[in-house]
């Protein structure tokens, strides 16, 4: 999901190019203090326990309780006019983080994991998140698959479970 501010202008375009600008998204991007911004992200909602729903963003059974729709920021594609793609990725995870210091909790810069690819895969098994992406810290931004970025998911996760089923074979 890619996160467009232009002055007071705000969308939510999915990578199949669905607008998903829900009310209380757009206004806090609107409310963020640069004038254009680009952010690379997903959108969520999350249930009782925190364990974010995906799925629920079509909708939720009716007796479950869930967050509004959230932004997890992956990466800062163009700031204050300026387009920052080519900057390597630490310092876009820097200004993504200047970017979203102290606005709503509806916006926020996704976690880092340990920077040891062993001890962060054990950081997803023990808090039992659908997986990670690895990426090179030098690396600029390229939209799209690429060998500077590697999605690991965990092997047992199924979208829309709580995480530790085994996936049923077809």
């Amino acid at each position: 999901m890619l996160a467009h501010k232009d002055g007071g202008q705000v969308r939510l375009i999915s990578r199949q190019g669905k607008d998903f600008t829900s009310a209380s998204l757009k206004a806090a991007i609107k409310a963020l203090r640069w004038r254009t911004l680009i952010l690379d992200g997903e959108v969520a909602v999350y249930d009782r326990q925190l364990v974010s729903r995906f799925e629920w963003l079509r909708g939720r059974p009716e007796d479950e309780v869930s967050t509004l729709p959230m932004f997890m920021a992956f990466d800062c594609l163009q700031w204050d006019e300026a387009d920052v793609r080519l900057q390597p990725l630490h310092a876009r995870r820097h200004l993504l983080e200047r970017v979203l210091d102290g606005v709503p909790p509806v916006l926020f810069p996704v976690r880092r994991l340990a920077d040891d690819g062993l001890k962060a895969w054990q950081q997803v098994l023990e808090r039992g998140y659908e997986g990670m992406v690895a990426k090179d810290p030098a690396s600029p931004y390229v939209g799209g698959r690429t060998l500077n970025w590697l999605k690991v998911k965990q092997p047992k996760y199924r979208d829309g479970d709580r995480g530790w089923e085994p996936k049923q074979k077809p």
